[in-house]
């Protein structure tokens, strides 16, 4: 079996420990090229497993079950996109615009944060609170701890792929577009979206619709985050995108800088990159799984199955 054949098949199960979520995480790196949009938001997604010990939150072991369950959602996703299939409407702006040269390596980082917070996480709460028997009451106070992991990983995903002061030009249009988020004001969104789901658990349709609303009114954000902004520079001034890895904390990793002229492919031949290889096109444009060019399924393909993004029944629509 290949390598990539292993990471696919892997990538699918659902983690269990959060050493697995880390495994995989770091799996769905080495087989991303650096400049991948999947890959600059998969290098911010361990930051809460740093604040597991050492008293930072009063039940680690529910937020340790939470981060488990958070992270599957989006390791479900990327599988889903490896195999031929839609993911949920929230991810589907970063997958089909991943290799895009327009978009900032920033603008993929936040989109990545966006549909993760403000969809997947309300999904993993009342998981978790059903699977604990208790009421989202219960995790609150730990709930609202991790906004300030999250807004230590957001200040240094900002300040480390932020365009340098020489870049002006690019920097405005980009400030300008990214202030129109904030993960503090996400994860407000995503608290109301719990309470709302808990309350609607008894009623399965409601939930459903509700969270078919929620997933589609995130991906509408998450596109508009992802409005390409014309070819960008890195720190260095060079025409490749520059990322360094956000670790556990917000503590820096490494960084990767493509050379002068490697991002200059247009979007559906840069797309060759996806994980784990490119899709195979038939001669009418559409790749294995029945999609188009621009990712849609094609009118006689039947809708891929998204029974195994189902979490304890509210599902990704």
């Amino acid at each position: 079996m290949t390598r990539t054949a292993t990471a696919r098949t892997a990538t699918a199960r659902r983690p269990v420990t959060v050493e697995e979520v880390v495994g995989r995480l770091r799996e769905i790196a080495a087989e991303l090229p650096p400049a991948d949009g999947v890959a600059v938001f998969n290098t911010v997604t361990e930051a809460v497993r740093g604040r597991l010990v050492g008293g930072y939150f009063a039940d680690p072991a529910a937020m340790a079950e939470l981060d488990v369950v958070f992270a599957g959602r989006y390791l479900l996703a990327v599988a889903a996109d490896a195999a031929g299939q839609e993911p949920p409407a929230c991810w589907r702006p970063l997958f089909a615009l991943r290799a895009h040269p327009g978009v900032h390596p920033l603008q993929f980082a936040l989109a990545g944060m966006n549909a993760h917070i403000q969809h997947d996480l309300p999904l993993a709460v009342v998981d978790l609170c059903l699977r604990r028997g208790c009421d989202p009451a219960g995790v609150e106070a730990d709930y609202h701890r991790i906004n300030g992991v999250l807004a230590e990983v957001e200040t240094a995903v900002r300040e480390r792929l932020m365009p340098g002061p020489d870049l002006l030009e690019q920097a405005e249009p980009l400030t300008h577009l990214l202030g129109t988020w904030s993960v503090d004001a996400a994860r407000e969104g995503a608290w109301a979206a719990v309470q709302a789901l808990w309350e609607l658990r008894r009623l399965p349709g409601a939930a459903r619709a509700f969270a078919a609303e929620l997933d589609g009114s995130v991906g509408l954000l998450g596109r508009a985050l992802l409005i390409p902004l014309g070819p960008h520079h890195g720190r260095d001034g060079q025409g490749g995108r520059g990322q360094e890895h956000v670790g556990p904390a917000g503590h820096d990793g490494h960084d990767g800088h493509d050379g002068p002229g490697q991002r200059q492919d247009a979007p559906e031949t840069a797309a060759a990159a996806r994980l784990p290889e490119a899709r195979n096109r038939t001669a009418d444009g559409t790749d294995a799984g029945g999609q188009d060019r621009a990712g849609h399924a094609r009118p006689d393909q039947p809708r891929p199955d998204q029974a195994q993004l189902e979490c304890s029944g509210l599902p990704s629509a």
